[in-house]
């Protein structure tokens, strides 16, 4: 365990980590303030967070601050501010005075589903020694087509979007986009199986084993 935190821990003082952390800490305000329907202030947040996750990874590289604790830090800030997002969403479209938007909130469970098990996956390749495979080109189109769709979202969604009095973004436009989102972030998901599998089989030597046996 030791040697896991030192891994981990090694060179973590970096601008890039320190602003991992402060969305992180922004999450449950962000949550509060949509929740309690400071949808502005709510927005400007999420916007915030949004940018400093574009500008954190192009500031370690150009810095040379790339560690290894950002590798971790940066999606598991990602994965709580999806998960912050689909919760509230959920919330409010189940409170939504129109039923088709109220039947439709049960869609944004599915972003929790998919990180949830993510979450586990990458918990048990860390506990024996592995490291959870970084964000493929799936995994990035699915992470901006997310944020920018639950950005125009509570931008302009229907009953919860910040700015809804100036325009509304048509009921059918919103739930297409969503599911459009949802299935770029399945898509993600089962990209990452192959590398996860691969650790596994070097891990386990599994690999070997199948050798062995195909020889026999």
């Amino acid at each position: 365990m030791k040697e896991k935190l030192a891994y981990y821990f090694e060179n973590w003082k970096t601008i890039p980590n320190y602003i991992s952390f402060a969305r992180i800490i922004l999450i449950p305000v962000f949550a509060v303030l949509f929740y309690k329907d400071y949808t502005v202030a709510a927005f400007i947040i999420l916007a915030l967070s949004g940018l400093s996750d574009m500008v954190d990874g192009k500031i370690a590289r150009k810095l040379n601050q790339v560690s290894n604790l950002g590798k971790m830090l940066d999606p598991i800030a990602d994965k709580l501010t999806v998960f912050a997002i689909a919760i509230i969403l959920f919330l409010k479209f189940n409170q939504a005075t129109n039923d088709t938007l109220k039947a439709f909130s049960w869609v944004f469970l599915l972003f929790i589903v998919k990180d949830i098990i993510m979450l586990g996956f990458g918990l048990f390749m860390i506990l024996l020694g592995m490291h959870p495979t970084s964000a493929e080109i799936y995994g990035k189109l699915a992470t901006f087509a997310f944020y920018s769709v639950m950005a125009l979202i509570m931008a302009i969604g229907p009953e919860v979007g910040a700015f809804r009095d100036y325009i509304v973004l048509p009921d059918a436009v919103m739930m297409v986009l969503v599911v459009i989102s949802v299935l770029l972030t399945f898509t993600a998901f089962f990209s990452y199986i192959p590398g996860v599998v691969r650790q596994c089989s070097e891990r386990f030597g599994w690999g070997k084993y199948k050798n062995k046996k195909n020889r026999k």
